[in-house]
């Protein structure tokens, strides 16, 4: 048995205002699991995205999240758990005005390839995205496949 406080886990940076890995702090070995807040305006991913092999939960705790889906916005509010099979694409974001709090958990913990996709102004469309390190180490940035270009930097 692991047991741990959640505010103990050191942050990571993410696209989140807060993510907490809980995955090592609890020693699980076959599943991902992370705290959330999000202030609004902020998204759980970087982007649109599916696992190649990987099928996610969220359970929201407070607040309200709208995901967007392949078959349209699904909202989930406190208290609501949402599951994402492999290969389904998603992204949920606080669109209110309070701040959310979530638990994902992801299975197997190594979710395999991930295909995700940001609107890139340079190509005018949603395009193939990869998240890399900025520089310097202090934040990551989503970097448009296509043509190169930064699209997000997150702190």
């Amino acid at each position: 048995m692991n047991k741990v406080t959640i505010t103990d886990v050191d942050r990571r940076i993410d696209s989140a205002t807060v993510c907490r890995p809980l995955t090592g702090a609890l020693d699980a070995s076959n599943v991902a699991i992370n705290h959330y807040e999000l202030a609004p305006g902020d998204s759980f991913a970087y982007g649109y995205h599916a696992h190649d092999t990987q099928e996610e939960v969220f359970v929201v705790t407070s607040g309200t999240v709208t995901f967007e889906t392949e078959e349209g916005e699904t909202v989930v509010e406190a208290g609501e758990a949402i599951r994402f099979a492999p290969g389904e694409y998603q992204q949920g974001t606080n669109t209110g005005d309070e701040r959310v709090e979530a638990i994902a958990l992801g299975a197997p913990q190594d979710g395999g390839g991930l295909d995700l996709l940001c609107d890139c102004e340079t190509c005018g469309e949603r395009t193939p995205h990869t998240i890399e390190w900025s520089d310097d180490r202090e934040a990551k940035l989503t970097v448009c496949l296509d043509c190169g270009d930064r699209t997000g930097r997150f702190d």
